[in-house]
């Protein structure tokens, strides 16, 4: 019963005598009856090894000791309650830092409009972003490095979950004078005898193949003379003359100099986005994001 417990009921029991003094008046404000709190002073002036009330007839004075010990207990009780508040909001999601990964190409878009919105919901929560490609996303949030990741066709992984959010078309990112760039739009198939700069498949397998499937479906195979991890250096090859690429809808916010976008047919071929996370974490940071992701993707698809 000597524990770092029984102290801050000490404490307690001290500050509100010595606010109150009076034993009964204390006892009342505690909730106890006046025999409990003269044990508890007893016990803080053994530890103390003085005494910290004077005590006489219908009068109660603090001692040099009391006096002295009074601000340091009242600090004491402040920083304990402060430091429960700051738990419990850690705990109910309000407070603490979420780790958020996401893909290059989702800066312009989806990525502000989130961001927003769990700002305006939670703003006591610190946001730490990271830009990552997608197998090293899919490897920090199964590592517990990242909290929630935004991909972009998101790996079938076991020990991942992961929810839609969108999807997208695909768009022809073209040399501003190249003869293609003339059309609105540009038959996939009309991209055969092109050099093609693509980003590297170890660094988004999904995407990567999902592009390389899309020119198979138009008849050939992707001639890849260039490789860049994201999609602004992508774009800033094909304005440079090293070739055209395929890319997601969205890339077209990227507005270099020198590099067309143009809508493709078939229309039908799309990319998805998805939030994921680690399969079974339930914290209520990530549930947190979650739902403001679910909402957003609900507000798209009005």
């Amino acid at each position: 019963m000597d524990g770092p417990e029984l102290a801050l009921h000490q404490l307690h029991a001290f500050t509100v005598l010595a606010e109150e003094l009076h034993f009964g008046r204390a006892a009342e404000r505690l909730g106890t009856a006046q025999p409990p709190l003269s044990q508890q002073i007893r016990r803080l002036e053994a530890r103390v090894g003085h005494p910290l009330f004077l005590r006489g007839p219908g009068r109660v004075s603090l001692t040099p000791a009391g006096e002295e010990l009074l601000p340091a207990a009242r600090r004491a009780l402040d920083d304990v309650a402060v430091g429960l508040r700051a738990a419990r909001r850690v705990a109910s999601g309000e407070a603490g830092l979420l780790r958020i990964g996401f893909a290059a190409s989702l800066a312009p878009t989806v990525l502000p409009e989130l961001l927003r919105a769990f700002r305006d919901l939670h703003p006591g929560v610190e946001l730490e972003i990271r830009e990552m490609t997608t197998a090293p996303q899919v490897a920090a949030l199964l590592e517990g490095a990242l909290d929630v990741g935004l991909l972009r066709e998101p790996p079938d992984e076991p020990g991942l979950a992961v929810r839609p959010l969108l999807t997208e078309g695909f768009v022809a990112v073209l040399p501003t004078g190249h003869p293609l760039a003339a059309r609105r739009v540009v038959p996939v198939a009309a991209l055969a005898a092109e050099p093609f700069v693509l980003l590297p498949r170890a660094d988004g397998p999904t995407v990567h193949d999902r592009i390389v499937g899309v020119c198979r479906e138009a008849g050939f195979e992707p001639r890849v003379v260039q490789r860049a991890v994201e999609w602004q250096t992508v774009a800033a090859l094909v304005a440079a003359g090293f070739g055209v690429s395929l890319a997601p809808e969205s890339v077209r916010r990227l507005r270099l100099p020198g590099v067309a976008y143009r809508r493709t047919s078939p229309a039908a071929a799309r990319t998805s986005v998805a939030v994921a996370w680690r399969a079974g974490d339930d914290r209520p940071l990530p549930a947190h994001f979650l739902a403001v992701a679910a909402e957003a993707g609900r507000h798209r698809a009005r």
